[in-house]
Order: structure tokens, then sequence, then C-alpha cells
């Protein structure tokens, strides 16, 4: 039996990815093994989202071929797709696949073994207008399913090179995500993740099905208690979306809605699709239709031209939207983006100032939402023991508006629904009693 190994840089979806090319695996007979084992093939899944991304993803590479210079070295992802003669040009590197054609990943290691000659088949991803369907029946370890049902993005903004390694926006099909849905609740999953690069664009080039009409598709699921959508960009959050949350009790309290920055003029630099006026009318009108929203944000810090005042300007409207965390990250060049070309670079000392600030604001924040609660009973789904005790009998779980609460429970309760009273809100995790099991469900089957 071959042996494979498989290495994941950068996003979650690339995770999602990485599982479904085992599956792909799995089925032709393989044997899954650690990165840092010996193995027959190893698959290095690539990120290419900063130039760190393109230099951790060839240091991985060539730690492979050091570990086995015998086995078959097969790389896709997104530096492949954008990179594919600078990946092949790696002594070592057999295979080159893109973010297409993954389906194909067996053939092309039984042909290269046949006949020792390289394959390079990355296309051209921008031509691509059908979502590839990858397959994910159950994950290691999960008590959350991630399902994707979207691929690619339209907006280009000037700091990201995403569009080029994952191509334009491209929606898998309704029937094919409901039937994986009740496969995943079947396996015995409570929680469905909807993932994809630009999620909030599912259906966009469809004509006359959108993602409003997705979720409540999934709404009718028998046996699936929580629906939890990944991230969606504020400008795909319409009356239709809106209702859907407030109606469906399948909805989680949780949105993640990435805001990049808290000044006009540097959102327009970054030429993101709205002005802070209307991401916050956005949010008010959320937090209306689902009361106790818990909301989660990205904020890139030190864009190129950033000034102190819009910096300032930012964090003074961060802190009145009253968000639940963010994730901050200072600004990266990307080589190949027009920000990257941009006059007015900030320095790296000033950007990691700001940095800290906006860290020390989103734990503030975090803390003052999860507050709210106390003395309040939610439904949480126990994921695993307590990483800072892993004795004490305690384990952790997420509520459906994303706390993270510690109380007692066992094994056998992980993936079941219980109801837990939170007894004291903490800056990251909160202290809750264990009240009782809403229902018994399956655990998921281990992939």
């Amino acid at each position: 039996m071959s042996k494979i190994a498989f290495h994941t840089l950068g996003c979650k979806v690339n995770s999602y990815e990485t599982e479904a090319m085992w599956q792909i695996f799995k089925q032709a007979g393989y044997e899954k093994v650690s990165f840092e084992a010996v193995a027959d093939v190893y698959l290095i899944n690539t990120c290419t989202v900063t130039n760190t991304g393109d230099k951790k993803s060839r240091q991985t590479i060539r730690r492979a071929i050091r570990r086995n210079p015998d086995a078959v070295i097969l790389v896709t992802g997104c530096y492949a797709q954008t990179s594919p003669d600078e990946v092949a040009a790696i002594p070592g590197v057999d295979i080159v696949v893109g973010t297409q054609g993954r389906d194909k990943l067996v053939e092309y290691v039984d042909q290269y073994r046949k006949q020792r000659e390289p394959i390079n088949a990355v296309g051209n991803i921008m031509k691509q207008r059908e979502f590839e369907e990858l397959d994910v029946p159950a994950f290691a370890d999960r008590t959350r399913a991630s399902l994707k049902i979207q691929e690619g993005c339209n907006n280009f903004c000037t700091f990201c090179i995403i569009p080029w390694a994952k191509g334009l926006s491209r929606s898998r099909k309704p029937e094919s995500v409901l039937a994986q849905a009740r496969q995943l609740v079947e396996a015995g999953y409570k929680e469905i993740v909807l993932t994809g690069i630009h999620t909030g664009g599912y259906g966009d080039d469809f004509e006359d099905y959108k993602l409003a009409d997705l979720l409540w598709d999934l709404d009718r699921v028998e046996g699936l208690n929580r629906i939890r959508i990944s991230s969606i960009e504020a400008s795909q959050i319409d009356e239709r979306v809106i209702e859907v949350l407030n109606q469906s009790d399948k909805m989680c309290r949780h949105l993640h809605i990435p805001l990049q920055a808290g000044n006009d003029e540097v959102l327009k630099r970054m030429r993101r699709k709205y002005t802070v006026a209307e991401f916050k009318e956005t949010i008010e009108r959320l937090q209306i239709a689902m009361p106790n929203l818990a909301i989660t944000t990205d904020i890139i810090v030190g864009f190129p031209g950033e000034t102190d005042e819009q910096f300032e300007e930012g964090y003074r409207y961060i802190e009145e939207l009253g968000m639940y965390q963010f994730h901050v990250f200072p600004y990266s060049k990307r080589s190949g983006t027009p920000a990257a070309r941009m006059e007015d670079q900030v320095p790296e000392e000033i950007k990691n100032e700001r940095v800290q600030r906006l860290i020390e604001l989103s734990k503030q924040s975090t803390h003052a939402y999860a507050k709210r609660f106390e003395g309040d009973v939610l439904d949480v789904i126990p994921e695993r023991p307590y990483k800072e005790d892993p004795d004490s009998g305690l384990y952790m779980g997420y509520s459906d508006n994303y706390l993270q609460v510690v109380f007692p429970a066992t094994e056998d309760m992980i993936g079941k629904v219980c109801r837990v009273k939170i007894d004291e809100a903490g800056p990251e995790y909160n202290k809750g009693t264990f009240v009782r099991i809403v229902e018994e469900v399956p655990r998921p089957a281990s992939a």
C-alpha cells in the first residue's frame, strides 16, 4: 500500500481542499501518514496570499524532497497556480497542479511513476466557469463540518492576488450542496459551516438562485441544527439574507464580515465596495434582525498611504461598532498587486504599534460582548478537552454566537448539543455549568 503525506499552507478553504484530496487518494487505496514520516507521495497544498506564503511553500516543498528524495513530490494550490514554472523549477518537484483538475491527481501520480517525466498540469484559471466538485464526507476530530459552496472572487481588491490564484466566482449547484449537507448530517454533524473564497457571492453566476435561496433550502434539511456562514462581504448582505437570519432558527448568531479599514480614503485605495457609513448601516440592520449577533471582522493596518489621522479615525470607528472580535493584520506587500507598487508604504514599526493597539481593543470588545451572556443558558457543542488543563474534566465548545465555553463534560458528550449556563465571562474562554443534553446524536465518523 502506497503511503501519502499532506501539508497545507494558508486558509481554511485550503484545509478543506486537502481533506477532499485525501478522500481521492483514500479511495485509490493509499494510506495517510504524517508529513514528518517517510512517504511514497508528498502533497503540498500551497498558499500565495503574501510573499511570505510563497517562501513558506518553497521551504515546505524542499523539506519533503529532503525527507525522501525517491518520493513523488506533488505541488498544488495557489502558489502552484500563480507561479507554476517557478514551482516546477525546484529540483525534485515532479507534478504541479493548480487550483483546478484535482480529480486527476491519482492519474498524474500513476503517469509519473510509469514515465518518470515531470507533469505541469496548470491551466488558465481565468477561463474556468464551473465549480470543481470536491467532497469531504467526514472530518477528523471535528464537530463542525465545512461545506464548500463557492470558489473564486470577482472583487480584485488592490492588495489581493487571490482572483489570479482561484479564478472568478463560481458557485456549486444547489442540488449538490444539499446532497452533501444531508450526507454530513447522516454522518452525525449538527453544524455545517458554509465556506468559499467569496461565500456571499454565491449564486452571482446563476440566473435566479442566490445565497438566500440556498440558506432557506438548508434550513429545511432535517437533523441539521446549525448553519454558519464562514465569511460574507457587507456588500453581499441584502434584505433577503437579513430575512433568513431573522426568521430561521438554524442560522448561527455569528457572522464574519471583513471591514479591512475604518476610513473611506483607505477603503477607496483598497478598492473595497462600500463606505464606512454603508458598512455601519449594514451592521445596525443585522443587529436589529438578529439581536446579540456576534460579528467578527478582518482589519489590515498600515495600508500604503494610511496616515496617523486615518488610523485614529478608523480606531474610533471600530470602537463605536462594538464588534465581537477582530483579526488584525499588518499590511504585507504582495508582488503583482497594485498596492505593492503604491507610494507611501508605512514603516514596519508604525504598523506593529497600530496592530498591538487594535489587538488590545479586540480583547476588550470580546470580553464586553461575552459579559452580556453571564447567567444565560446557551446551546454549546463540546469539541475537545480544555487544552489549558486537559486532566480537569473540562471540555471546550462553541455556542451558536461563537463564544468559547469551558464546562464539565465527558468524552461521550463531544458533538452533542448541550445546554450550558454561562457563569463567568472571560477575555478568551467563558466558564459554564452543564445543564442538560438537548438530544442524543451519533458522533461524526472519523476521516
